[in-house]
């Protein structure tokens, strides 16, 4: 097999694995940095603390116009009571000749079924719309081909994502709509997949006590209407309290696709399903948070062998009532 026909089968492979996360922000592992509101709008709110969050997500370090990633979210409960709540969040995708720009407003409530802060039973419901604009850059394009075309085609268009959550004691879980509607567009071609519609599943519990150390094992599974592409997360997360500094914190996250994609090698076609590994590490001091994340990709076929890495930093403000007497790090 050539050099360029390997390189267009690799090309293949990352661009059906990852088709699932190029409409709206992508669905990776930032989540796991406190910050699941980026895929759950239900938790705009649900901390006792406004948050603030600020990620940059870079792949395949030295390669040119290699996929990004940034983000900024923030969310806050509204009044003293708590129960509304509102967020934001702005986004830059960039992979290759494609980019996304877009922010999405939220608005969610959350019904607390407990008396005071002695336990935690809350429902809680959100939903996002979202205005995003994507772009395909064909001006850098090597020759002309007059079905390509050399301009910049751009289109906005707008969607909405419906979620709801529930926290029990140190039980939580999670199920979003993103993407809920159908939209046309017509940035590629005249005919385009209008159903973006992908659900998400999320839950976890944590075990432990604030003296040693907690355990969150979690999973995360989503799944795309129009593709039929399942993945599914699992996750483990330690937390250590730190007498007069904060908190430290770390886990591994792995995630497998139930899809399997056919690649040619040595004279036969074999198959392998998109897999990878996120060691995450992180720390809160006082009202600030930092994390990074290392995404490495184990299968045998792949574009880079310099993973994908993450930063996230963060800022706790408006703290409006004493934490939950559970181990809930997602709400305290």
């Amino acid at each position: 097999m050539n050099i360029l026909k390997k390189r267009l089968l690799i090309l293949a492979f990352f661009l059906t694995q990852l088709s699932f996360s190029q409409e709206g922000i992508a669905v990776y592992s930032d989540y796991l940095s406190d910050n699941y509101y980026l895929i759950h709008p239900s938790m705009a709110g649900a901390a006792n603390c406004a948050k603030v969050r600020l990620t940059a997500r870079q792949q395949w370090f030295g390669e040119t116009d290699a996929p990004a990633l940034q983000t900024l979210s923030f969310n806050t409960s509204l009044g003293d009571e708590g129960t509304s709540a509102v967020g934001a969040i702005a986004f830059n995708d960039r992979n290759g000749y494609h980019s996304q720009k877009g922010i999405k407003v939220t608005y969610a409530h959350h019904i607390r079924f407990s008396q005071g802060n002695d336990d935690l039973n809350m429902l809680s419901f959100g939903a996002n719309i979202g205005l995003i604009q994507s772009v395909l850059d064909q001006t850098e394009f090597e020759g002309f081909d007059p079905a390509v075309g050399d301009g910049k085609p751009q289109y906005g268009y707008f969607n909405v994502d419906l979620g709801m959550s529930y926290h029990f004691v140190d039980f939580y879980t999670h199920f979003t709509v993103k993407n809920a509607i159908e939209t046309k567009r017509e940035i590629y071609t005249d005919i385009e997949i209008d159903n973006l519609r992908k659900y998400i599943f999320s839950a976890g519990y944590t075990f432990g006590n604030d003296e040693g150390i907690l355990w969150e094992p979690s999973v995360m599974f989503q799944s795309v209407e129009q593709t039929k592409e399942k993945t599914i997360d699992i996750n483990l997360k330690l937390y250590k309290n730190m007498e007069d500094f904060g908190k430290i914190w770390g886990g591994l996250s792995y995630r497998r696709s139930f899809d399997a994609t056919q690649y040619y090698s040595g004279g036969t076609v074999d198959e392998q399903s998109l897999q990878y590994w996120t060691p995450i590490v992180g720390l809160n001091y006082k009202n600030f948070m930092f994390a990074y994340t290392y995404t490495y990709l184990s299968q045998a076929v792949k574009f880079d062998n310099s993973g994908f890495h993450q930063i996230t930093l963060g800022i706790n403000f408006n703290c409006k009532r004493e934490p939950y007497h559970c181990n809930c790090p997602a709400v305290n």
